[in-house]
Formats: structure tokens, sequence, C-alpha cells
């Protein structure tokens, strides 16, 4: 595939800026579900919530600078694990110190591990069906999520308005794109998530602002009094938490290698996974939940036609000036959930168009569909699991056996390598 800038290529200061908040609207909705969503598991008030989103925008924020410089150096966007909050559903719900001392220990292991060089070598097993499969699995996978997203009723509008709206605007998007040209189609996705915003806020009014007790400029750390507890229990659950979001890192990097093909990649492999576990070392110590590459990124490298990977250095200076603006942040969350579903489907189809693409340059025969069908299908099977089923799950295989990516990408690799090996 050809990209107006390659991964390499610094864009003009206006386009490296309208790239950059492109990527910030991407990632601060996702920040700020996973931020509530862990603040629900031991509920506090307000300031505490967003004291918590602010520590967790300058996690990212240090995550994705060290990436784009030091670590795997792709355009990759990095973000919370939803892996960990397994874990913390599972049981760590009630004793957050010792899930932070977790947290900790195993981002430390697992940057011991990489700086080994033993992710680098397990290159070889991420043919491009893997890849493809992994890029359509992360797609059908998030569909739960994004159901949730465009289907959640409010105050002012039932579930079938908010389906109506999403369908609507997703369609209006593919229009867009259809006959948008140059930096506007690049960063369609930016200006969508602004006039749907605004749209939705005409059509349903509600209040945007802020509590009033909120200061505009705080920093997070004031109160900071880091708290470490080892539970030998919690401590082997994100164990396997870690080896769930090591395969979701690893494949990550690896769905960006076969779109891309970056040179280098064992070196940049090693320093990718290894930053990961750096930087959740900082999350445990922060007292805030750990993060991972997204696999989702193809999707919007594709949709954007921009391989940049200098474009997150605009996004990450943002991320962090935002991480001591609790007032902003409060703001922020006030983005409509039916319109962050809505460009999540857009995204989610260029993945999925993205995944074909590599499938489809392949003379694949009956067994390799077998190789790609099966896995999806476990994938999404795995992910719509009633949570009344993944209770009865033994806690300790939870998050690798609940995870639909995950299962997915084992299963694509076990159908690849053994069932139905191919030579050369």
């Amino acid at each position: 595939m050809k990209f107006k800038y390659g991964i390499n290529e610094i864009p003009p200061l206006g386009h490296l800026l309208l790239f950059g908040l492109q990527w910030l609207a991407i990632i601060i909705p996702i920040i700020l579900i996973m931020g509530t969503a862990v603040t629900s598991l031991h509920p506090s008030g307000i300031i505490q919530q967003v004291v918590y989103i602010q520590k967790l925008f300058f996690v990212v924020a240090v995550a994705l600078f060290g990436q784009v410089i030091w670590g795997h150096r792709l355009p990759i966007i990095i973000g919370p694990a939803t892996v960990f909050l397994v874990g913390m559903a599972s049981g760590g719900g009630n004793n957050p110190e010792a899930v932070y001392t977790s947290i900790l220990l195993g981002g430390l292991i697992l940057a011991v591990v990489s700086i080994t060089g033993l992710f680098a070598r397990l290159k070889k097993l991420f043919t491009s069906t893997v890849v493809a499969v992994i890029l359509i699995l992360v797609a059908l996978t998030l569909t739960p999520m994004i159901l949730n997203l465009v289907t959640a009723p409010t105050a002012h509008a039932s579930s079938f308005v908010n389906l109506c709206f999403s369908l609507t605007m997703v369609f209006c998007m593919f229009i867009a794109a259809k006959y948008s040209r140059g930096v506007w189609k690049s960063t369609l996705i930016f200006w969508a998530v602004i006039v749907g915003t605004l749209a939705y806020l005409v059509l349903f009014p509600m209040s945007p602002l802020p509590p009033n007790d909120l200061p505009v400029v705080a920093t997070f750390w004031r109160d900071l009094q880091p708290s470490f507890v080892f539970d030998s229990g919690i401590f082997i659950s994100f164990l396997i938490c870690y080896l769930a979001l090591s395969v979701n890192d690893l494949g990550s990097i690896q769905a960006v290698d076969g779109l891309l093909k970056p040179d280098n990649m064992p070196k940049r492999i090693t320093r990718g996974v290894a930053t990961t576990g750096l930087v959740n070392v900082l999350a445990g110590f922060l007292g805030v939940i750990g993060v991972v590459n997204f696999s989702f990124s193809p999707g919007v490298i594709i949709s954007s036609g921009v391989a940049s990977r200098y474009v997150f250095i605009p996004t990450s200076l943002m991320l962090l000036a935002l991480s001591f603006l609790p007032k902003t942040t409060a703001i922020l969350g006030s983005i409509p959930s039916v319109v962050i579903g809505s460009s999540m489907i857009y995204i989610m189809c260029s993945q999925i168009a993205g995944g074909l693409q590599i499938v489809q340059s392949k003379d694949y025969k009956f067994e390799s569909g077998l190789v790609v069908g099966l896995p999806i299908i476990l994938g999404v099977i795995i992910s719509y699991l009633p949570l009344a089923v993944l209770n009865t799950f033994p806690p300790i295989i939870k998050p690798v056996l609940g995870n639909g990516f995950v299962v997915g990408v084992i299963t694509v690799l076990i159908m690849e390598h053994i069932v139905f090996p191919r030579k050369g």
C-alpha cells in the first residue's frame, strides 16, 4: 500500500498537528472509558475519578513518546489494557494495592524477559495469514464494546434512537470518505468526532460542564501515597494477564509489520515489548491500570493514509498537558458514547479491509480458509460469552480463555503451524 507519509517522514507542521489531533480523538475516549470502568470497581467521588484519569493520561503520554522515540518506533497507538480489567474484576477489586503491586512486578518481569530477545525470536510465527487474522480478530472482538457504546441509553435518548444516530453517522462518514481529498480525508475521523458530538448535543441537549469544585490546573501527585501489598493469588492471576498482554503486544507490532514492512523488526520487537513492560512499572507505581500497544492501529493507518510515527509526538505532548488539566479532563468525558462507537465502527471496517487485502494477496487453498475461519469464529464466540458463563471459568485461566482476541491469536498459531503447516 502507498501512504501519504512513510514511517520516518515528518509531515508539515499543520498536517502534523492535525494527524496528532486525530489520534488524540481516538485514544481519549478509550482512556476515559477504561478509567471510568476501573474506578467503578472501587467506587469513589468525581474528584478521585478525574485524578485517576489524569494519571492515566500521564502514563499513556509517557508510553507513546517512549515507544515512538526509543521503543518499536512504529505508528502504533498505546492505551489502557482491557485484559487487566479481567484480573481486577476476578478478585482484585477489593484489594487495589495488591493489584497495582502485581502490575508493577509483572511489568518488570516483562521488560527483563523482552530484553533477552525472546519475543523477537517469535517473529517467524507471525506469517501473513496470522497477521491477516489478527487484523480481522481485533475488529470483530471489539464489537461487544462497540455495541455497548452505540446502544447505551441516556436520559435524553433511548437505545433505539442512539442506534439510529450511529447508523446515520457511520454512513455519513463513508460518504465523506468517498468525496473528501487530501488532508480532509486523512483527518476524517477527527472531524467526525467533532461534528458528531456537536450534532448529538444539538439533538439531545445536555450539559458538558464539569463540577465547579474542580480546579483548572492541578497536579495528580499532590496526594500520591504509593502503597505496595503482595498477594500471591492476585500476583499469579496478573502473571496470566501479562501472558495475554504479551501476545496482544507482539500481535499489534506484527500487524503493523505485515502492513508497512519496516526494517530491523527483531530489534523493534525487543525494544517495543520492553518499553511496554517499563511503562507498566510506572503505571503500577502511580496506581493505575497498565498499558498495551493497540492492534487496531493499522485500521487508522489505512483509513488515514498516514504511516508516520512522528504524528504521535504532538499526541503524546497533548496527553501530557491534559494530565495537568482536571477541568478539561472532565469536559472531555462528556463526548457521547454513541459518537465514540460510531467512529470505532468506521475504523474497524478499515481494519477488516486491510486483513482481507493481505488474505487476497496469497494463493490460498481450502485448508487456508479453515486456518482463517476457526480463530475468527472462536474469538467472536468468546467475546460474546455472558458474564454468568465467564464467572464459571477458573480464575487462573479466565484472563486468557475469557479474552476473545487472545483465544483467536492462540488458535490461529496452532492452526497455521501445527494443524495445517505449510512447507517453506
